[in-house]
């Protein structure tokens, strides 16, 4: 896939859009309670740091590596634009997230996912990538709409 990605300053009207829609659906199929997505102020963090992939100046999607602690981070805010879901625009990202960690020296890097059936291309995509189910993590706590999932490096 001919695409780049970047790490991304948060400033532009593209990726502020893109994350308002991820917010806008994270709320529209789950319960407020079990939203867990960052909104723009959280992703620009100091421990939080987001990317973008492009295609002839068409913003396709983004993803974020959050630090939990040294050698733990968390993948956050991966959402693909719906006119360019199931061309490989997520699992792109995902790698570059994965390479980044890796030169963070993280050991190992965990996520949450929704349990709903919206989130089962999701689910699928990061058990492709080597993810497992696992207890919740960090601050989580059990909840029957999240799936905790984590990967050793």
């Amino acid at each position: 896939m001919d695409l780049t990605i970047r790490e991304d300053d948060l400033q532009g009207p593209e990726i502020i859009a893109l994350l308002e829609q991820h917010l806008a659906l994270m709320f529209s199929v789950s319960p407020p309670e079990s939203v867990h997505a960052l909104d723009l102020e959280g992703l620009r963090g100091q421990d939080v740091t987001v990317w973008t992939a492009w295609r002839r100046g068409r913003l396709l999607g983004c993803g974020a590596l959050k630090e939990l602690e040294p050698g733990h981070g968390e993948i956050k805010s991966m959402h693909t634009a719906a006119a360019f879901r199931g061309q490989g625009v997520g699992a792109a990202i995902l790698l570059h997230l994965l390479d980044e960690a890796r030169g963070r020296g993280y050991r190992r890097v965990s996520l949450e996912t929704g349990s709903m059936p919206t989130f089962a291309s999701a689910r699928s995509l990061y058990r492709r990538h080597g993810f497992s189910t696992c207890p919740p993590f960090g601050d989580y706590a059990d909840d029957p709409n999240s799936v905790f999932m984590t990967r050793l490096l």
